[in-house]
């Protein structure tokens, strides 16, 4: 079997990118890659903002390597699920509701052929919606990776504000046009980069799958989508629902994230009735899985360990 590393700029063989079709027939694009030889269940992976299946291949081919079945769907508004604005590049959609409702609706339809025990990771805002998506029993897995969830958003000035200014700029102009012009976050003097990986090598990736697919380049949000960020995020820390989950949850945390704040992450942690969190220093930023290596293999074996621990046939 190849090096996982060897996967991170090209579609493995044994994989398919297909669509899938919700019910209100919009299209998503879906990468599914089937475990070979000794079978130790599935994982559904779903990336963050912006983000496409692509970016997380090397880690994909990690579970793959270690006989998991694995599938990913971009979501709605971005990668190859069509664009929810006029401008292509902006990141925007109506409510977050609707990204739980394709969630339900895709998990409902891979639960039928995908073999026991399931597992749904989530980075980022697929974090949030992971576990959003749980405590309103939409999807239930028997355990669930939650990776620098995005339970509170690192906003300049203060989050109270930021979700008050979103809403008030979503009302006077088109609640889809971009937010701001570029970066990940406004008013910050540090590159793309730096917010995301200390790794070039796997920035670059990235950089890579946008200049040989320009379809799936997305840059920043909508006023609306940030509004709705902010008020599910805040809605999910207050929610009492957190401490009925049964779920084996697995939480890692960036401390030094600066785009979503770990303050918050942990504090949703500690009402989870049954989770591991794991916090990373300096040496981390927002994409665990993407970053250095002794950062990402720290969190590929914690995340290894959990499931052979907590699933039946995990181990």
């Amino acid at each position: 079997m190849l090096s996982p590393q060897l996967y991170r700029r090209v579609i493995p063989a044994g994989a398919t990118v297909g669509r899938w079709r919700a019910p209100d027939r919009w299209v998503m694009r879906r990468f599914d890659w089937p475990a070979e030889g000794r079978l130790r269940g599935s994982i559904l992976f779903q990336a963050g903002r912006g983000d496409v299946f692509e970016k997380y291949l090397e880690t994909l081919a990690h579970w793959h390597a270690e006989g998991w079945s694995v599938t990913a769907f971009d979501w709605r508004g971005q990668g190859g699920s069509g664009r929810c604005s006029l401008d292509a590049h902006v990141g925007h959609v109506d409510r977050f509701s609707l990204y739980i409702d394709d969630f339900e609706q895709f998990w409902r339809a891979w639960h039928v052929g995908a073999a026991e025990p399931r597992v749904a990771v989530g980075h980022s805002m697929g974090g949030h919606l992971v576990l959003r998506a749980m405590a309103e029993r939409a999807i239930a897995p028997d355990a669930a990776v939650l990776v620098a969830p995005m339970l509170g958003l690192n906003s300049p000035i203060g989050t109270g504000l930021g979700e008050w200014g979103a809403r008030l700029f979503g009302r006077i102009g088109d609640p889809a046009r971009r937010a701001w012009r570029g970066n990940e976050i406004p008013a910050t003097t540090e590159t793309r980069q730096a917010l995301l990986t200390h790794d070039n090598d796997r920035y670059q990736d990235e950089i890579y799958w946008q200049k040989s697919q320009p379809d799936l380049l997305l840059g920043p949000p909508s006023w609306r989508w940030l509004a709705e960020a902010f008020a599910s995020t805040r809605a999910m820390r207050r929610d009492p629902r957190l401490g009925e989950m049964r779920v084996p949850t697995l939480m890692l945390v960036a401390d030094r994230d600066k785009l979503v704040s770990a303050r918050a992450a942990v504090r949703v942690a500690a009402k989870l009735p049954d989770v591991r969190l794991v916090r990373f220093g300096k040496e981390c930023a927002h994409e665990i899985l993407r970053e250095v290596d002794p950062v990402r293999n720290r969190a590929l074996g914690e995340i290894d360990s959990f499931l052979g621990a907590r699933l039946r046939g995990g181990e």
